[in-house]
């Protein structure tokens, strides 16, 4: 006598959904997985202001740091999976921005430290395209800049060369590179740097800047890319804080109900940044360790 066949394994439903979910988990954080070493920053004595962008609907971006800054994001700007929860997507848009209004702590005292998470869809098609900047084209309304180089493209490839008030920064430089420039306190032309290594489209990755007065250095996922040593302090001023995009932020008005570039300025995103930006965190230390990006 045959013995009975056993019956298939039924896969329960709880299994079948944490499969499912690690897959789209790995599906949200684009081609780079997250790593078990990697956390979102916290906040610590250094910290100045830190927006996770969590939010899950809005324009409002909360301020986890002590001054509690919060943010407003244009209209161009939408929530979507970020490295850490969630995250501002951004496009090349004009009015694709976060803005965070000006605030004393902005201006730096012994150092500053700009770092994020950042997942790149396209290079700009102009020379830069700022992560966060406190810049506007007045020389007493500018501090620092940190943002991804461009392609540098030139008509007939793009409608005009345009307005190029960062090309300096990025001479020499390939488009994926980061780039950092600040004006000094004393009186001269700004300076600019770029990093060694470029950034990949399509993967989430730690980005971050920092200054003592004294080096530049730049840092991918955790770990020294470049530096550059320059003696000096960068410039205090009124310049408020923008995120994925660059224009004079003294044109914004929020008459309409949203915050919004004045529609008799230039509409064209020049300096848009394309792709997700997450956990922004400004610090008045040079920061040397970032822990939480996988760096070995």
């Amino acid at each position: 006598m045959r013995s009975p066949r056993p019956r298939p394994r039924r896969v329960s439903a709880l299994v079948l959904a944490l499969v499912l979910g690690l897959a789209l988990s790995c599906v949200r954080a684009g081609s780079h997985p997250a790593d078990i070493r990697q956390a979102a920053p916290a906040v610590d004595s250094a910290t100045v202001a830190l927006w996770h962008f969590d939010e899950a609907t809005g324009v409002r971006c909360a301020d986890a740091g002590p001054s509690r800054i919060e943010a407003t994001a244009g209209y161009g700007t939408h929530v979507n999976y970020g490295r850490f929860g969630s995250a501002r997507e951004f496009a090349r848009d004009i009015d694709s921005f976060v803005y965070a209004p000006n605030d004393p702590a902005f201006d730096p005292r012994g150092g500053l430290t700009v770092e994020a998470w950042v997942l790149v869809h396209a290079f700009g098609r102009y020379e830069d395209t700022p992560i966060a900047a406190r810049w506007n084209p007045d020389a007493n309304q500018q501090s620092w800049l940190f943002g991804v180089v461009g392609r540098k493209l030139r008509p007939p490839a793009v409608p005009t060369t345009g307005p190029q008030v960062h090309a300096t920064f990025v001479t020499l430089a390939t488009a994926g590179q980061l780039v950092f420039a600040f004006q000094p306190q004393e009186a001269s032309q700004p300076r600019g740097f770029v990093s060694a290594g470029r950034l990949q489209l399509e993967r989430w990755t730690h980005v971050a800047v920092s200054y003592d007065g004294a080096l530049v250095r730049f840092f991918i996922d955790g770990s020294l890319d470049a530096q550059y040593a320059i003696h000096g302090r960068i410039q205090t001023s009124e310049a408020p804080v923008l995120i994925g995009n660059a224009f004079d932020t003294r044109r914004l008005s929020s008459f309409s109900g949203e915050l919004r570039l004045d529609a008799a300025a230039d509409q064209t995103p020049y300096y848009a940044f394309e792709g997700l930006i997450d956990e922004l965190r400004i610090s008045d230390e040079a920061r040397m360790e970032f822990p939480g990006t996988g760096a070995r």
